[in-house]
This record gives C-alpha cells, sequence and structure tokens, in this order.
C-alpha cells in the first residue's frame, strides 16, 4: 500500500513508511519480487553508491481495487435508458462485426476443423477467456472458456453473448454448427461450446 501512495522508495523509507527496520522491508520486497509485483531501479543520487528504488510492476495493479466492472454495467445502463436499446444494439453488433473480421482473418486458410477450433480457442485465450478445447471420441470438438472477462457487460446485455455465439458460427465456417452446452451468466462455472462438422 505504501509503495501505491507514495511511490518508488528505497527499502529504507519503505521500512520507516511501515514502522519496521529497512532490513526487514528489503527481505519483503524481495519476495515481491520473486512474485512480480516489484521491480527495483537504481539511482544516482551523487557520490557513492547508487539507490535502490522500489517501485510496483503492472502486475500488482490487480492486487488493487478495480471498479471497471461495476462502470460498464453503469454505462450499458446509461446507453440503454438514455439512448434505447437500438444505441446498444449497434455498440454490440460494431464490436460483432470487428471481432468477426479479426476471427476470420486469423482462421483464414486452416482448412481442418480441428485447426480452426485450435485457433479459435488460442484467439480466446489471448483476450482472456482461459479458454482450451477437446475433441470427443465421436469426432465433434468442445470449446471451453474458464473465465469471461466481460461478465459484467454479458451480464447487463446478453446481446454481448448472442454475438459472440454468431462470431464463433462465422469464423468456423458455413459448414459446422456450434451450440452453447455451458453459460456462466446462466449459472453456469463456465461457457462450454459443441462444435460438429454438418455432414456435407
Amino acid at each position: 500500500m505504501a509503495l501505491k501512495m507514495h511511490g518508488a522508495l528505497s527499502s529504507a523509507a519503505l521500512g520507516k513508511q511501515l514502522g519496521i527496520t529497512g532490513e526487514a522491508a528489503r527481505q519483503q520486497l524481495l519476495r515481491l519480487a520473486e512474485q512480480d509485483l516489484v521491480v527495483s531501479s537504481s539511482e544516482a543520487k551523487g557520490v557513492g553508491r547508487p539507490l535502490l528504488l522500489w517501485d510496483l510492476t503492472s502486475a500488482a495493479q490487480s492486487r488493487f481495487p478495480d471498479t471497471h466492472a461495476s462502470l460498464t454495467a453503469q454505462l450499458l445502463g446509461i446507453i440503454r435508458t438514455h439512448m434505447g436499446e437500438g444505441a446498444l444494439e449497434t455498440i454490440i453488433d460494431v464490436r460483432e462485426a470487428e471481432t468477426r473480421t479479426r476471427y476470420q482473418s486469423e482462421l483464414a486458410g486452416k482448412q481442418d476443423l480441428a485447426d480452426r477450433v485450435a485457433a479459435l480457442a488460442a484467439l480466446r485465450t489471448e483476450e482472456g477467456y482461459m479458454a482450451e478445447w477437446r475433441e470427443e471420441p465421436d469426432g465433434s470438438f468442445v470449446l471451453i472458456e474458464n473465465h469471461c472477462p466481460i461478465c459484467a457487460a454479458a451480464a447487463a446485455c446478453v446481446g454481448f453473448c448472442r454475438a459472440e455465439l454468431e462470431v464463433f458460427r462465422s469464423a468456423l465456417g458455413p459448414r459446422v454448427s456450434i451450440a452453447r452446452a455451458e453459460h456462466i451468466i446462466s449459472g453456469g462455472r463456465r461457457c462450454t461450446y459443441i462444435i460438429r462438422a454438418n455432414p456435407q
């Protein structure tokens, strides 16, 4: 908390802030550095050894309160109330179109359905969905999203979930069927999709 409030500090200065010795603070900082929560840098101050300053990493920022989720839900509510359902649908449609274009570009040239599902899972993981996939004995595929980074938005407006399913259908191609089997917003532990190649 002291580094968040005061910025980069030496171990001695941090110790003083916390009411402990500089050495005790240094030991704590070393443990935090092993977890990639703090980083040190040297600052030359005249003659002598440079001063070692400790500061928070970007990974440490997640340890502090974050109201993005409530802000997202609030903004969606404001759009719906003051601009109408049509404005909200426009936002969802634009996001859907942009995502579809990107996914289709990434999956282009992948003829095998397994390769397309693997690429889709990789894209979703990059976006924070912690996705994985597997092939079932019957030849179908299961795409699993263990996390939903847009859960607050999806809970406020299920149109985001509908749009994602449409993006998946478009990206995987016309000869593929996809159905949602589990849904976080509906109380599921995760979102799960069953993907099958349609008979030609």
